[in-house]
């Protein structure tokens, strides 16, 4: 169950878990584990540094995410997560716009994408860090672009990254998937989750 600290409060100096994102996936998907956990949004630049990699880029912001709210959290476990997604060798943002959506799609069809998550736990107490990132590849089929609009009108992919929802409809939209976490595409890979946590001392299948 998640609950809405104030940043730098007298609360949030003892909070036990705090996710530092204002992503609702991850909120719902950290919700999983029945733990109390605050949400306290990260607010940094996420610009990709010149010639970085995908795999450095979302590893570098989830750690980033994670300081940043330490900050306001000091006594606190805080998780990090960055996605991107990646398309021939490049970037591929959120859609934004249902067409930018519905292109995005229609390009990927027949066609692998990589969906690249990081993932950062922080215990800001000892300033312990531990990091991962997974790596899921989805394999596109070939879609009419009438069945691509009527996906994107449902789903409403448009914060995601490629524009698409795994949770929702979008396994309509592919051949396969390759992945060792299948909540990692989602936004929150819970398998490692799940190990860094119990590092530090909190076992989602023995909530406080």
């Amino acid at each position: 169950m998640a609950s809405d600290g104030e940043p730098g409060s007298s609360e949030g100096q003892g909070a036990g878990l705090v996710l530092a994102s204002a992503s609702r996936y991850r909120r719902d998907l950290l919700g999983r584990f029945g733990l109390t956990f605050t949400v306290d949004a990260a607010e940094i630049d996420e610009t990709p540094l010149d010639g970085e990699s995908p795999r450095t880029l979302v590893q570098r912001l989830s750690i980033a995410k994670a300081r940043a709210v330490a900050k306001r959290w000091p006594n606190a476990v805080v998780v990090g997560s960055d996605q991107v997604a990646t398309f021939d060798g490049r970037i591929v943002g959120k859609p934004g716009s249902a067409e930018a959506a519905v292109g995005q799609l229609l390009t990927f069809g027949g066609r692998r994408v990589d969906f690249l998550t990081g993932l950062a736990v922080l215990n800001a107490a000892v300033d312990r860090l531990s990091t991962h990132v997974d790596v899921t590849t989805t394999r596109f089929r070939n879609t009419t672009e009438e069945d691509i609009r009527r996906y994107v009108d449902l789903d409403q992919p448009l914060d995601c990254a490629g524009g698409i929802r795994l949770e929702g409809r979008g396994p309509c939209l592919l051949e396969g998937v390759d992945t060792e976490d299948p909540t990692a595409a989602i936004g929150l890979p819970l398998i490692k989750l799940a190990a860094l946590l119990r590092a530090e001392g909190i076992n989602p299948l023995r909530p406080t």
